[in-house]
């Protein structure tokens, strides 16, 4: 059992943070990192999220890339980076070179040129260009088809069903509006190239890449075979001629502007059901400390029923356990087997008081998830609806997996409520890429709202990995359970939480269950060998939850088009009002206040993080700063903001002590 380290306790991983080589070509600003192009941008314009080489396996793992033989030649106004990037893990074993070049004209140049040193399957290997959803979601577009044919296309607002993207296949080139008459335009050499609509993962961006998905795959790699791409970006008019927009002053630069908090008038949206899953220790001696689990003002706890093998029993007992210990209702997730309903008449039995079992299983709701298809098939809506209809509970359909998986095959009509999950590292496992989601998680929602109106939405549940197929991770400890990211004990993994919070719940679910209670997936520790954390210490994410305890309404209050801060406020039926923020980033970021009526702020920083995970209580009922000016949050720090609000008899309330 370890001490966590205090830079640990910030990234969930003692390996230090190189920060991003910051780069010009001409009058675009744009981040070197650690291989890849990230953020390029035309004033506060955001062109390309990322440009970068991709290997992936015969089960679309990523794997992982060294950097060697870097060199890197910065001018005022143009660049060139030379590198190889070399991705070894089993049978694999490919290396590349990359060719990096950017120009005065605007002009950013990719290459990548690489030959496979085994014999091995891949789904994919080649260059991935990311479109931000922010400036692109319907955006007009041109296609340049191989054969030299022009098509003209918008990017979709809502989440696309299909992909790739209808009208977005077989492209030589793609180009996208940034301001009327002038185009970020893309040409690619090297393959057939396509784009997705990675929203239906969360990530907050559409992807160009190649070769096309219609093709079969995985691909037999032989030995000795060479894999050449390019991706050229260009500034132009509507005609397709180069221009150069006015380069502007490095001061304005979005990133050295103190991020202002504005909190909106209204209307403020119901802050949603919020519950956890049940711990993965079934061990009661490990369950959760009733006193920290009952601060956070919980709606439900996730037991999931496996009815295949018939074996679910134990698993169920400890969940009801840790149900009733925390005086909580139980969102019920029923795996149906592919072989039939076999199991639910003793699940019906579970479901009331019997001779050597606990108090009857009190259901908020139940989800139908059907073991062998996407989604939930109406023969397993309709066989759970028999069985447990009388419950008068809600009984939902949807996807133990992704949003994709729910537009793959749409589950069995006239549910009570839909439902899927989200995690944010299907397709990148960087903390970067991860604080980006956020907004693919919201417009998940909103595609859902607009597509199924009237519907109750649950999202159910939210990982920092995927449940079902874990994806590699370089900071994941080897010896880890399937789905372990030791940046679940991080302050990294409260600033993501922050973020998707004030993304998510503004847009209108019902419900969303998240993480689990204790353990290597909870808000506290119960035991842990692999990660550095103690046991009955909570985690810094647990601040999160604690801080929305007893409030009612929400609204998204921050005006950062980088991304750099994310905030939510909160407001309760006694006029009290508190403000969550986080920084997302790894850098400190500077915070204008002055938009703030009076009030205090606590800050959860790398400084204060040790002491608030062990002594919670003291840390909520400790001084409290005034909450004025200009305020630096460091790496992934948090911010609490008690406003003084005035209150229905007309007097000043503050909201003060642990919730």
């Amino acid at each position: 059992m370890n001490e966590p380290s205090p830079h640990f306790l910030v990234h969930g991983t003692d390996l230090p943070v190189v920060p991003p080589v910051r780069l010009r070509a001409g009058p675009l600003r744009l981040d070197y990192d650690h291989g890849d192009l990230r953020r390029v941008t035309l004033g506060s314009r955001e062109l390309i999220r990322r440009i970068h080489g991709a290997v992936r396996d015969a089960r679309w793992g990523t794997v992982p890339g060294a950097v060697v033989d870097e060199s890197i030649e910065c001018g005022v106004d143009s660049f060139r980076i030379r590198y190889r990037r070399e991705h070894r893990e089993g049978d694999i074993d490919f290396a590349w070179n990359a060719e990096i070049t950017g120009a005065s004209d605007g002009t950013i140049r990719f290459v990548f040129d690489g030959v496979a040193r085994s014999t091995f399957l891949a789904n994919r290997v080649g260059l991935c260009v990311l479109h931000p959803i922010r400036e692109c979601a319907g955006a007009r577009a041109k296609g340049f088809a191989l054969d030299g044919s022009v098509r003209s296309l918008s990017f979709p607002d809502l989440v696309s069903r299909e992909q790739p993207i209808v009208g977005f296949e077989g492209l030589a080139g793609l180009a996208h509006e940034v301001i009327s008459g002038v185009w970020a335009e893309l040409r690619f050499e090297g393959g057939t190239f396509e784009t997705e609509d990675q929203r239906n993962w969360i990530d907050a961006s559409f992807k160009t890449y190649a070769p096309s998905l219609r093709l079969p795959f995985p691909v037999e790699m032989q030995k000795g075979t060479r894999v050449r791409q390019e991706v050229i970006l260009r500034i132009v008019d509507d005609s397709g001629a180069i221009v150069i927009p006015a380069r502007g002053d490095d001061r304005s630069d979005p990133a050295t502007v103190p991020v202002r908090i504005v909190v909106p008038e209204g209307p403020w949206a119901a802050i949603p059901a919020l519950g956890l899953g049940c711990t993965g220790d079934l061990s009661p001696e490990n369950f959760p400390d009733k006193g920290f689990m009952q601060a956070l003002g919980l709606s439900h706890l996730r037991a999931d029923v496996r009815l295949a093998g018939g074996e679910w029993g134990h698993r169920l007992l400890c969940n009801s356990l840790e149900a009733a210990v925390l005086g909580l209702p139980v969102e019920l997730v029923v795996h149906v087997p592919e072989s039939g309903a076999e199991g639910l008449a003793e699940l019906r039995d579970w479901m009331a008081s019997a001779p050597g079992r606990p108090a009857p299983i009190r259901a908020t709701r139940i989800l139908v998830v059907s073991d062998g298809a996407k989604s939930t098939t109406t023969s397993a809506l309709v066989a759970v609806r028999e069985s447990l209809g009388d419950l008068g509970v809600p009984i939902g359909a949807g996807t133990d997996g992704d949003l994709y998986e729910f537009h793959l095959q749409p589950p069995a009509t006239g549910a009570d409520f839909l439902a899927w999950t989200m995690n944010p590292q299907v397709h990148a496992t960087d903390t970067d890429s991860l604080m980006e989601t956020p907004s693919g998680a919201a417009a998940q929602v909103g595609a859902m709202r607009a597509r199924h109106p009237g519907a109750r939405l649950a999202v159910t549940s939210i990982s920092l990995r995927p449940r079902t197929a874990p994806c590699p991770s370089e900071s994941a400890p080897s010896s880890a359970s399937p789905g372990v990211d030791p940046r679940q004990t991080s302050l990294a993994c409260a600033a993501w939480t922050v973020a998707m919070m004030a993304k998510l719940t503004p847009a209108g679910p019902e419900s969303l269950t998240w993480f689990e209670t204790s353990g290597w997936l909870g808000v506290m520790e119960a035991a842990s060998d692999d990660i550095p954390s103690r046991p009955a210490r909570v985690f810094p994410v647990w601040h999160v939850f604690a801080a929305m305890k007893d409030f009612r309404r929400i609204a998204a209050c921050v005006d950062d088009a980088d991304g750099r801060v994310s905030a939510f406020a909160m407001s309760d039926d006694m006029g009290r009002r508190r403000i969550v923020l986080a920084n997302t980033t790894h850098a400190p970021v500077s915070v204008d206040l002055s938009g703030i009526s009076a009030g205090t702020i606590r800050v959860l920083d790398g400084d204060t993080v040790a002491s608030a995970i062990r002594e919670p209580a003291d840390w909520w009922n400790g001084p409290a700063a005034p909450c004025e000016g200009i305020l630096t949050l460091s790496a992934h720090a948090i911010g609490i903001i008690d406003t003084m609000a005035r209150g229905r008899d007309g007097g000043i309330s503050k909201r003060t002590g642990i919730p």
